[in-house]
C-alpha cells in the first residue's frame, strides 16, 4: 500500500511547471507502475508502437523491485523536481 508521502510525490508531479524531460518521465512511470502493480505482466507492444514499448521496457527493467523500493526511488526523484 502506498504511503501518504508517496501520494504526496504524485500530486507533485502532476503540478510540475517544468517539463522534466522524457527519461525522467519514463522513470518515474516506470516506478508508479512498481509500486501501484508490481512487475510487469502482459505481452510487450509491437514495434510499431514507440510509446508504448518504452514504457512496457522501462517497466520490466524494473522487475523484481520492491514496492518500497520502487516507493523510495520515486519519491527522490520528485524531491529533486521540486527542491527550490
Amino acid at each position: 500500500m502506498a504511503s501518504t508521502e508517496f501520494e504526496s510525490a504524485v500530486a507533485a508531479v502532476k503540478g510540475l511547471t517544468e517539463d522534466p524531460g522524457n527519461d525522467v518521465k519514463l522513470k518515474l512511470y516506470a516506478l508508479y507502475k512498481q509500486v501501484t502493480e508490481g512487475d510487469v505482466s502482459g505481452k510487450r507492444p509491437g514495434f510499431t508502437d514507440f510509446v508504448g514499448r518504452a514504457k512496457y521496457d522501462a517497466w520490466a527493467d524494473l522487475k523484481g523491485t520492491s514496492a518500497a523500493d520502487a516507493e523510495a526511488q520515486y519519491i527522490a526523484i520528485v524531491q529533486d523536481l521540486t527542491a527550490p
